[in-house]
């Protein structure tokens, strides 16, 4: 009755391992944030399973009917919509609850955008902060990055292609002399890391498409 937390690529679809597919191939259910993307990589693989839609906005609504399943006997692999679940996404929901429970929780391990991108950013890595998805409301913005000035780690978060603009003139503003590394598109055909002086980056007319992983560094 275990849950089975089973990272899946990030971009390219080669970038899973066998234990994940086997995992995914023999659970009970799946429970995946996005049907039709998780269905994609299943096709690929010719895997054929009960996927159960669990994400931010029905979390709780199903997780009793996850919990019941596991207590029944059921083994269930949890997918995100992509890398590693419980990163910025509602599957530490599930995890509290069947810790809570005393459900057993197995890890399936492989890729993930943040540890991806940092390992390729040429910035500090011996300490590092991650803050997730960056606040959509400038104030809350503004306040992320002034407090980004006193600390002495490198700093990794997520941020929309739509949003990269604002987010980069606030932190001309603020952090200007850090150094900055954008990391898009990582593992697919487009992928793309830009490195610099922020006050640099921020200059440049680009335009960042796809899933960006932005990391921060004083040195």
């Amino acid at each position: 009755m275990p849950l089975f937390i089973v990272s899946t690529p990030i971009g390219n679809l080669s970038d899973i391992t066998y234990r994940a597919l086997d995992t995914l191939r023999e659970a009970d259910i799946m429970a995946v944030e996005d049907t039709r993307r998780t269905r994609k990589l299943m096709q690929h693989y010719g895997i054929d399973n009960r996927l159960v839609a669990f994400h931010d906005m029905n979390k709780e609504k199903a997780a009793p009917g996850l919990l019941e399943m596991l207590r029944q006997g059921k083994d269930i692999a949890l997918v995100s919509d992509s890398g590693t679940p419980g990163i910025s996404d509602p599957a530490f929901y599930l995890v509290r609850e069947c810790i809570t429970l005393g459900i057993q929780i197995i890890p399936v391990p492989g890729p993930s955008s943040l540890v991806s991108a940092l390992v390729c950013s040429g910035l500090p890595t011996d300490r590092f902060m991650f803050l997730g998805f960056l606040p959509k409301k400038p104030g809350k913005l503004e306040k992320e990055i002034m407090a980004l000035k006193g600390s002495g780690m490198t700093t990794v978060a997520f941020e929309s292609p739509h949003r990269i603009k604002k987010t980069l003139a606030v932190m001309k503003k603020h952090i200007p002399d850090f150094n900055i590394v954008i990391a898009r598109e990582l593992t697919k055909k487009f992928e793309e890391f830009v490195r610099g002086r922020l006050a640099d980056i921020a200059d440049q007319e680009r335009d960042y498409k796809g899933e960006i992983v932005l990391i921060l560094s004083r040195k």
